[in-house]
């Protein structure tokens, strides 16, 4: 049984990271935030962040894997967005 729980926490794991992959590749490739909340990324990137040091504190490797590959692609795309925005007021 215990198989099947840690099964179902590295397919959510796997699939959460994958779901930002698009958009950084995207937003590296068009060089265009305009679409995109800083807001919204910035406090996605801190909940992120939040859940890593969870992951780390109870050593569960899903949650640590997930969030810190997750935290990678939402700091670049939150880096993107400031750098992209310079000069214009951000959403």
């Amino acid at each position: 049984m215990e198989d099947i729980i840690s099964l179902f926490g590295y397919l959510a794991a796997i699939l959460t990271t994958l779901s930002f992959l698009p958009q950084a590749i995207k937003t590296i490739r068009e060089k265009n935030t305009e679409g995109i909340s800083f807001i919204m990324y910035g406090m996605f990137t801190a909940g992120v962040l939040l859940w890593l040091i969870y992951g780390l504190f109870i050593n569960d490797i899903p949650i640590i894997i997930a969030n810190f590959i997750t935290l990678i692609l939402a700091l670049t795309i939150l880096v993107l967005k400031v750098k992209y925005s310079a000069g214009t007021k951000m959403k």
